[in-house]
């Protein structure tokens, strides 16, 4: 059964901007009927890693508190600790970086509420049944509201070939044992011909699952939760992902945490992606590349495959801009490569087969890859 994803680009005029766009975007979309006087809404989205920009700007966000303030609810930000050792490892610093990336209450006009608590381990277990998991793990607070909003920015990704919807909700609203859960089976390996032995990868690593011997990096699979960090962190690209069965099988745990989160918001949840600086890598990074096409627009729907397909269908459509990472040589039809119609994400990741994350979505009822594209007026 086909989904209906709205859609408006970021083109303004004096007599309407962008942000009256949005409001008009998140109307249409159905926010009204997800939501009610005095309920309190989780809005879920990526603050940012320090040291990225990708991310979604603080006033796009001050708007969509705005329209939900207008319904008579009470909107707060949220997202989830991390795994690695980065700048959102905890309450505290998560906090700090939140507002030094500029989601400050006086600026969003929302108070920021950290979904699994101090360190990670506040969080709820939520049955599923499904083919990876019995129950999930999720951060308490997201569980505890009355209504979610997803507001995710699409990117690439690194194990995932894509980021939307699915990521930020599957990945983002999982506690620290959560992410573990999704993240276990995915160990990378050290390229010895290109490690140089300086122990970057050793200092970032948050589970001491590396250790250096003869001068060279080496991962004991049994303490490695598969995060990535040592792949981030590596400067000579030594610490690679492999490229086996589990990158699908994280794909698919993912996509079952998605639907542990949206079980408990059933006709109280709505979803946004924001489809500009389309970067190469997650907002995780401490660093954004430059983007791989021209800023599209924001589309809005009640159904989380819909809204990703949608999104991942608008990039490929476009053409890639000048001066990225893209290096795959253009190809007929919808292969990897530059041109329109190509296939923007493989042309990034040649080994990720990113539509794999979307047939798993679909096939445990989370939602329809079959979309009708609505422009907004």
């Amino acid at each position: 059964m086909s989904s209906t994803v709205y859609f408006i680009d970021f083109r303004a005029t004096y007599k309407k901007n962008f942000l009256a766009k949005l409001d008009g975007l998140m109307t249409a979309a159905g926010l009204n009927d997800r939501i009610k006087k005095r309920e309190l809404v989780a809005i879920k989205l990526h603050f940012g890693e320090l040291g990225n920009t990708a991310f979604i700007r603080p006033v796009y966000l001050r708007q969509i508190v705005k329209t939900v303030k207008a319904t008579g609810a009470l909107p707060f930000l949220t997202d989830a600790n991390t795994l690695y050792a980065g700048t959102r490892g905890h309450a505290p610093q998560h906090l700090v970086t939140a507002i030094q990336n500029g989601f400050d209450y006086s600026v969003i006009e929302a108070p920021l509420v950290i979904a699994d608590g101090l360190r990670g381990r506040t969080e709820t277990a939520v049955p599923v049944n499904k083919k990876w998991f019995k129950n999930v793990f999720i951060g308490s607070e997201i569980i505890n509201a009355d209504a979610f909003i997803s507001v995710a920015h699409f990117k690439g990704h690194e194990l995932s070939g894509y980021g939307g919807t699915i990521k930020n909700i599957g990945m983002g609203c999982a506690s620290r044992r959560g992410k573990m859960d999704q993240h276990s089976n995915v160990a990378p390996k050290v390229k010895k011909k290109k490690c140089i032995g300086c122990g970057e990868c050793v200092a970032h690593c948050a589970q001491h699952a590396i250790f250096l011997k003869d001068k060279k990096a080496h991962i004991d699979p049994e303490k490695c939760i598969g995060c990535g960090e040592c792949i981030i962190v590596c400067e000579q690209n030594a610490v690679q992902i492999q490229w086996n069965q589990s990158v699908p099988v994280f794909m698919e745990k993912m996509a079952e945490y998605a639907k542990g989160v949206l079980d408990t918001k059933t006709g109280k949840s709505l979803f946004i992606n924001f489809i500009n600086h389309v970067s190469p890598g997650c907002d995780c990074l401490p660093y954004n590349d430059a983007p791989l096409v021209g800023d599209i627009g924001v589309v809005a729907s009640t159904d989380p495959v819909a809204i990703d397909q949608a999104s991942v269908d608008l990039v490929n459509k476009a053409p890639a801009l000048h001066h990225t990472c893209l290096s795959a040589p253009a190809g007929p039809g919808k292969g990897p490569g530059k041109g329109p119609g190509e296939d923007k994400f493989k042309g990034v990741y040649p080994h990720i087969d990113w539509e794999h994350q979307l047939e798993y979505a679909e096939s445990i009822g989370l939602g329809s890859r079959e979309y009708a594209l609505v422009p907004v007026e």
